[in-house]
């Protein structure tokens, strides 16, 4: 399977969870000239940017600690680009989530900010 089939079963995986939880999709894949966000979801009055990462084993670091400095920065320019294109959205509260698959299911709501 390439890595590319991973990915997107992953992100599969995680909508399934994240509805399961009452979150609605807003849209997949997101994508702009600064990057990609891999599910934004509506959660009540919360918009969370989801970046999904897939573990296939506890050998690796999880998630949250995968995401570099420069990772966030790109996927806080992405969710900022959503923001200022969808105005009906802009009155709404916002939050980056992580959710980490493998041997288990690990979700982080707001794991970091804008300001990070």
């Amino acid at each position: 399977m390439t890595t590319t089939a991973v990915g997107r079963d992953a992100e599969s995986d995680a909508l399934t969870f994240l509805t399961a939880r009452g979150l609605k999709l807003i849209e997949r894949n997101y994508r702009c000239k600064f990057g990609e966000i891999d599910l934004v979801m509506l959660d009540k009055d919360t918009i969370c940017f989801v970046e999904v990462r897939f573990r296939s084993s506890d050998g690796y670091v999880d998630g949250v600690e995968s995401i570099t400095k420069s990772k966030v920065q790109r996927l806080v320019r992405t969710a900022e680009h959503y923001i200022a294109n969808n105005r009906k959205r802009e009155d709404l509260f916002y939050r980056f989530d992580v959710l980490s698959l493998g041997t288990t299911v690990d979700w982080i709501q707001n794991a970091f900010s804008a300001d990070d």
